[in-house]
């Protein structure tokens, strides 16, 4: 399992040498050989959602839904696609999502993640549930991470596991909210395989009894920013801001959790309006190309966050493959935002997009114009 396992190379296979991803041209080839060297299980609990996979789909389709009005005859010989997040200037408003199997798709997990983050500059999102240590994690790059915390214990076991983030040197807290309780992720459980995170019992009442009584004593507790991740509609992002909430961060996990949810972009205007520039906001579920990206800024987020593509990069190839997935994001964000006749993402505007009709049925690879639902399974 993961980018260790070797495999033979067909001579039919449309892809380049692994040994150099510069000649990967685009996502998709580093998908399809993610697809090569990953076993079946790991696959799934990569590409799957939660039952019907109804709100995954959604996903994509609300990127669908949206098209670009471009304007022309404007200067944009010079382009920068830089943001600044958390005090730090990231290369392209692109996060690394938490994963909690990181060790799945490669065998150092966290640490090979965190210096794909510092070698292409963008900001790594350490999930409390992978491995190694938040510790370990932390110590192998020198670049900005956020912690992200699953409370699976009483109030002295998080406020353990708060003072290590704050005492290795984090710079926020991120606090996914969405998981209350495990969902039926049905493609692995055909596969009989069980992630990582989930092999090690943990009492389920921990996160099922978390309130907003607990996000105050956590407020109250750290110094750090505190991020929600797994805001799903305006009431709770209006409440998040009357706790203090420094970031809101729009998600479904992915369509990994609740089935038949709305789309993340779908969700994301009415967050925008109940946060009224009182919070950053992050959004992830769907991101599959910069053009995706672009219109999540147009649409008020101030950057987005990628699992899927993460998890791609690094089982086809550890850092060296997760840096190139980044790459391709930046030359097709650089791209989308020349066409549109931007020179940097202050000169965005909701005047730039449209409502339009999708072409194409949405599933986890559908922006790939060669990855049919039938070669993908």
């Amino acid at each position: 399992m993961g980018n260790n396992k070797m495999i033979p190379r067909n001579s039919k296979s449309r892809l380049p040498n692994p040994d150099d991803f510069s000649n990967y041209l685009t996502n998709d080839q580093i998908i399809e050989l993610a697809k090569e060297r990953l076993d079946q299980g790991p696959w799934d609990y990569l590409v799957g959602a939660s039952e019907s996979e109804t709100t995954q789909r959604r996903n994509r389709l609300a990127f669908d839904k949206v098209g670009f009005r471009p304007r022309v005859l404007i200067d944009v010989s010079t382009i920068d696609n830089s943001t600044e997040f958390i005090g730090q200037t990231l290369r392209i408003p692109v996060l690394l999502a938490p994963i909690g199997s990181l060790q799945v798709f490669d065998s150092k997990g966290g640490i090979t993640v965190a210096k794909a983050a510092e070698k292409f500059g963008t900001i790594q999102v350490v999930s409390s549930v992978t491995e190694p240590s938040l510790e370990e994690t932390m110590e192998s790059s020198s670049f900005s991470k956020i912690f992200q915390l699953y409370v699976q214990g009483d109030w002295e076991w998080t406020k353990n596991m708060i003072s290590r983030a704050e005492e290795a040197g984090y710079k926020a807290l991120c606090i996914t909210v969405d998981t209350a309780v495990y969902s039926r992720r049905e493609r692995p459980m055909l596969s009989n395989w069980i992630p990582i995170s989930q092999r090690n019992k943990v009492d389920p009442k921990w996160r099922a009894s978390l309130t907003w009584d607990d996000i105050d004593k956590i407020k109250n507790f750290t110094s750090l920013p505190v991020m929600l991740k797994g805001i799903a509609t305006s009431e709770d992002a209006s409440i998040g801001i009357e706790h203090g909430v420094d970031s809101i961060w729009v998600s479904n996990h992915g369509g990994r959790q609740l089935d038949h949810g709305k789309g993340s972009l779908d969700i994301l205007p009415e967050v925008v309006d109940a946060v009224s520039g009182k919070a950053s906001i992050i959004l992830d579920g769907g991101i599959q190309r910069g053009s995706d990206v672009v219109k999540a800024l147009i649409m008020g987020a101030n950057a987005v966050a990628i699992g899927k593509m993460q998890g791609w990069g690094l089982a086809a190839g550890g850092l060296d493959g997760l840096v190139r997935v980044l790459e391709i994001l930046e030359d097709e964000i650089r791209v989308t935002m020349g066409l549109l006749g931007v020179r940097s993402f202050k000169e965005l505007n909701v005047n730039l997009i449209c409502k339009t009709e999708p072409v194409s049925i949405p599933h986890e690879m559908s922006s790939w114009v060669n990855k049919s639902e039938d070669r993908i399974l």
